[in-house]
């Protein structure tokens, strides 16, 4: 969205024969958008050779795009986030991020529901931002802020689904890193990130939450902690209940989201 000097880049004519194929496909018109595990086969796609997961119910307000693409997949920061984009040209106005990932925080369990209050790029560090090159104004501003990334309403509205649910002895609120992979850190990696206020880490989301707030998207974040760095690298039976748990949470969350709308000022 931000070039097209560069090959690996997307046009707004790819935007726009996307968006042209989704809309030609459906009456619906979904304000959200929520990006779980594999991929859907539509054209212009780039195609997630990821583990994948299913999160499989359907809303009319709502798309659900099964997989994500990964840098270390070898697609391009462009292609990576250009399912974000698509939903901005859809009308979507809230995009809803899930992942799994390291837990960092000791506090932690494997199982955990961690909400994503505050997130570290890692790769943006280094110049690896979907937002670097010339900015194309039709979808945001050159330089968008993001202090205020993820939904302070929205993570409000999800702590009480889970009071409500009686999760809150696994549900957390934390700050998500991003790096690129693909491969689990070292043990002083770990440490590194533990000192600059990390309470897990991943190989996603990141990037496509960076586009959202250029696209002017409200963004909610939620992580299922699958490991333990430091303590362990085993994965746990734990996680399959969890998910479970999640993704009825995601799904009240959902259907209650149209209440941050009526009359009430949403980051």
């Amino acid at each position: 969205r931000h070039c097209k000097q560069r090959s690996d880049c997307c046009s707004l004519e790819d935007y726009n024969q996307m968006t042209e194929w989704l809309l030609s496909r459906t009456r619906h018109r979904p304000k959200i958008a929520v990006v779980c595990g594999s991929s859907l086969d539509i054209p212009y796609f780039p195609v997630s050779t990821g583990e994948r997961t299913s999160l499989s119910r359907t809303y009319n307000s709502c798309v659900f795009m099964q997989g994500r693409f990964h840098l270390y997949e070898g697609y391009s920061l462009c292609k990576v986030t250009f399912p974000v984009g698509i939903f901005k040209l859809l009308g979507v106005e809230t995009l809803i991020v899930t992942n799994a990932s390291g837990g960092l925080c000791q506090d932690f369990k494997v199982g955990d529901i961690m909400l994503i209050k505050d997130h570290i790029n890692v790769p943006g560090f280094a110049g690896q931002h979907p937002l670097c090159g010339p900015n194309d104004e039709r979808f945001g501003i050159r330089i968008p802020c993001m202090s205020d990334a993820y939904s302070k309403d929205l993570r409000k509205l999800a702590l009480d689904i889970s009071h409500e649910l009686d999760y809150t002895n696994f549900v957390r609120e934390g700050v998500y890193c991003m790096v690129s992979g693909p491969n689990f850190e070292t043990i002083a990696e770990t440490r590194m990130l533990q000192v600059l206020g990390c309470d897990s880490v991943g190989m996603s989301t990141v990037l496509e939450v960076a586009g959202a707030k250029h696209c002017g998207l409200r963004v909610f974040g939620l992580s299922l902690i699958l490991l333990l760095y430091i303590v362990s690298l085993d994965y746990s039976r734990e996680e399959k209940m969890r998910a479970e748990h999640l993704q009825m949470m995601l799904n009240t969350l959902i259907a209650r989201s149209h209440q941050l709308d009526e009359g009430i000022n949403v980051n």
